[in-house]
Order: C-alpha cells, then structure tokens, then sequence
C-alpha cells in the first residue's frame, strides 16, 4: 500500500516496509518535517503544538512517538489524549497554538492511521504549506534539539470545553431539546464519539440516549463509514426502541450521519442540508459545499434568496470559499457541517447540537421532515487504481467527450448535465477514482454513473 500524502493529510496502513505504509519511521519523519516548517516556515523556534487522537488500535502508539518527535525538535506539546478532530482544531485556538495533529484515519478501517497536520487557527494546511512539509520530509535534513532545549509534554482534556461552547450557540435551543422528551439512538462505531456524543445528548437534556458500539476500544463493529450498508444495526435499535431519530458519527467525529424513527437513513447529504435550512432561517447568507456534494443545498439556499457557491472537495477548499463569500453555513455532502459561529472546522458536535434543534422547531418526525426538501439520490462508485492507471488522461479524455455539457474541472471533472451530474475526481484518502452521480431518483443517477464510468473504462 503506498503511503497518500494530500491536503487531507499522510495517510496509510500500519505496520510493513517503510515508505510503503505508514509505520513508526514514517510517523517520525512527517511529523520532523512539520515541526521543522514550523521553525523555518511557520518562524516559530519553540512552538506549541495540540496533539488529539481517536481511538484507534495504533493511535496510542502513535501518539507517544509524536509527542516525543515534536519534544526532540524543541516543541512543547499540549497532548489531549482521546479527542474529535474539531474538539483538537477548537483546543488550537483556545491555547493560542502554533499547530495541531490529529492522529485519524477519518472513516477508514481499523488497519490505517493518519497524520492530519493544523495551522495556528486551528484548520488543515493549505496546499501551499502542506507542499512545504512534504519537501521537507523528501530532503529529512532535520535538526534536533539538544537536551536542554526539549519540548515539554503536558496533557489536557478538552472534551467538555468543546460540549459547553456547543450549549453557548445562539441557535443551539436547550430548552426546546430538553423539552421535548426525545429518544436517540447512538452508533459510534468503538471511537471517541461513543464518549462525546452521548455525553452531549445528556447536556443538552435528550431523555434517553440509547448507546451502541459506544465503547472506545478501537476495534470498530462495522465498516465505519456512516453509509446504508454499514448501518443495519442501529436500523434494528431505532425500530426495536421505538426512537425519534438515531445519530451515526465517524471515528473522529467531524461527519454526521442521521436515522430516521424506521430505521431508514435520512440521507448523509441531507444533514448539511437540513441544518443549513435552519441557519439560514435565522440567519440570511451565503452558503458552500463542494463539487460531490447535492444540489439541494443550492436549491435551498436560492428559495432563501441567498446565493451558493461551489468548492473544491476538500476541508480546506471548502473553508476557503466559505472565507470568500463569507457563507453563513457550508460543509461537505458527507455529513460534515461547518459552521463559523463555532469555528471553521467539520464538527459533527456542532451539527447535533442545530440540526436537534432544527428537529424540534419543525415538529415533523424525520420522515416528514425529509420530504420537505428537494429530493435528489446520489450514487456513489468507485473505481480501484492500479499504478499504471493514467488518470490525468483519463479526465482530459472525458472532458473532451462531453464538451457540450457544463463542464467544471477545479477538481477532477465535474459533468452537469439538464437532468442531473457526474463528479469523477482522484480520492484523497484512498487509491481510487471516486465516481459520484446525482439525479431525481436512484434509476436515473445509476444510468448516468454507468454510462460515465464505461466512458472512463475505455480510456484507460
């Protein structure tokens, strides 16, 4: 498995060969190249960095070779332990860090782990500073510090600190929640979000939190992506506890994922969806998703009179037209909610908090709920990448076959055509061309990502 070195951080599988996976020399190495930008790019000697993990099987051992990388470059390290990516991005800014790395693979299996490297404001390197970090690690001319100059270790939990600022939302109604006498059933699939979550529900005055794989061993119970297949069983506890509505979170906690009172999924798509509609009622604006995501947020957003705009995939894309347009709402039509009321970060904290409160305003059960927005189904496919694939001309060669459409190219290459789109980009995060397609009903997005998908075959 070779090692994925993006704007979503270095990511790959534990234990092999070196340079091949992510092991303990790789770990060293990127995490001796980020602290080294920090002095030369960043010009910060001594610099403080938070350190976050989820509850991965590795993290733990990844996390003391990391504190101690950074006290040999002469770092001081604030090491909050068990934490969500946005509890880490939030614990950046509240200790006026100089940085942050949170250990994540985000919703990849239990084998991989990952490097997600923060600025001082609390959010993901640009393209531009991660270039730096990564030129850096090619050339591992390091220098370590000498045994009076060591960085200091000290350990923190911001855990609670991230809970209260979500209670202190203007829009984020504790009473109305506390009122209503709900019922929720939580999946965590074995992370930090099986602590976080129900910990939140309980603050906010849910009645009853039914928990499941809450426990943070790190040996996950499913496949954790929050997608239909991989959540049949809290579709069984929403049914078999008569629930209002369940909640599936990610391992680190920044994708939010919603289950409606029979057991069906209420569409990751429609949570940024639903939240937005409830921001923008209060709060007039712009909003941003990226290029994968649904256009029901845009129609949304225009039935406000307010005006959309698309990004590139990516946080830190997203973060950046969300900057520029000064949106009010955005995120990723995986579940990640951004709202810059709390900070410029997914937070799946932040969207329970909205989207409950959103939930009880309405009145409606999330069925009904669901039928109130515009509905679209996404499909989404994949193809797996072998290294001789070419996938550059393979995008130029789908551009060139559908001129005569709307065609987008700011990431991978975007089809828009009358009835619907396809979205075929490079991942992130795994060796794979993700296919996404969208239309008005499952037949119709599968027929376009088919007829796609062989157009991309047959220029391999």
């Amino acid at each position: 498995m070779t090692l994925i070195k993006s704007i979503s951080g270095i990511r790959g599988t534990v234990g092999g060969s070196p340079g091949d996976n992510l092991t303990p020399l790789d770990i060293v190495k990127f995490v001796s190249a980020y602290a080294t930008w920090l002095k030369t790019g960043a010009g910060k000697k001594k610099a403080c960095i938070v350190l976050g993990r989820d509850a991965r099987v590795s993290g733990d051992m990844y996390a003391k070779l990391v504190s101690a990388t950074l006290s040999a470059l002469g770092h001081d390290v604030i090491d909050i332990g068990l934490a969500t990516t946005p509890t880490t991005e939030i614990a950046v800014t509240a200790e006026q860090a100089d940085g942050g790395i949170i250990l994540t693979a985000s919703h990849n299996p239990g084998q991989w782990n990952a490097l997600k490297l923060l600025n001082e404001r609390g959010e993901f390197l640009s393209a531009a500073d991660g270039k730096q970090v990564l030129e850096l690690a090619e050339k591992a001319c390091f220098e370590y510090a000498s045994v009076e100059e060591l960085g200091v270790i000290v350990e923190k939990d911001y855990t609670q600190y991230h809970i209260d600022q979500v209670l202190n939302l203007k829009l984020v109604n504790k009473e109305a929640i506390a009122a209503a006498g709900l019922k929720v059933v939580v999946d965590a699939v074995n992370s930090i979000g099986g602590v976080v979550i129900p910990r939140l529900l309980r603050a906010l005055g849910v009645k009853e939190v039914i928990e499941l794989n809450c426990e943070p061993t790190g040996r996950f119970a499913h496949n954790p992506e929050p997608i239909p297949e991989n959540l049949t069983q809290i579709a069984e506890k929403m049914k078999e506890y008569h629930a209002d509505l369940g909640i599936v979170v990610d391992p680190d906690v920044d994708r939010l994922a919603l289950i409606a009172e029979n057991g069906e999924m209420f569409g990751e798509e429609y949570t940024l969806v639903a939240v937005a509609d409830y921001v923008l009622k209060h709060t007039p604006g712009n909003t941003v998703s990226n290029l994968s995501s649904s256009r029901a947020l845009k129609d949304v957003t225009e039935a406000y009179g307010q005006q959309y705009h698309a990004a590139a995939v990516g946080e830190v894309n997203v973060v950046a037209e969300m900057k520029a347009t000064q949106a009010v709402i955005g995120g990723e039509g995986n579940g990640g909610v951004i709202y810059p009321q709390s900070h410029y970060g997914r937070d799946a904290l932040v969207g329970v908090g909205l989207f409950l409160s959103h939930f009880i305003a309405e009145g409606k059960k999330m069925t009904e709920l669901k039928k109130t927005y515009p509905p679209y189904f996404i499909s989404k496919n994949k193809i797996t990448l072998s290294p001789e694939m070419d996938v550059d001309k393979v995008l130029e060669g789908l551009k060139k076959k559908y001129a005569s459409e709307k065609v987008t190219d700011i990431d991978g290459v975007k089809i828009d055509f009358a009835h619907g789109w396809v979205h075929l980009r490079k991942s992130n995060t795994e060796p794979i061309i993700r296919i996404y397609s969208e239309a008005k009903d499952e037949t119709a997005a599968n027929i376009l990502a088919k007829e796609v998908i062989e157009t991309a075959k047959s220029l391999f």
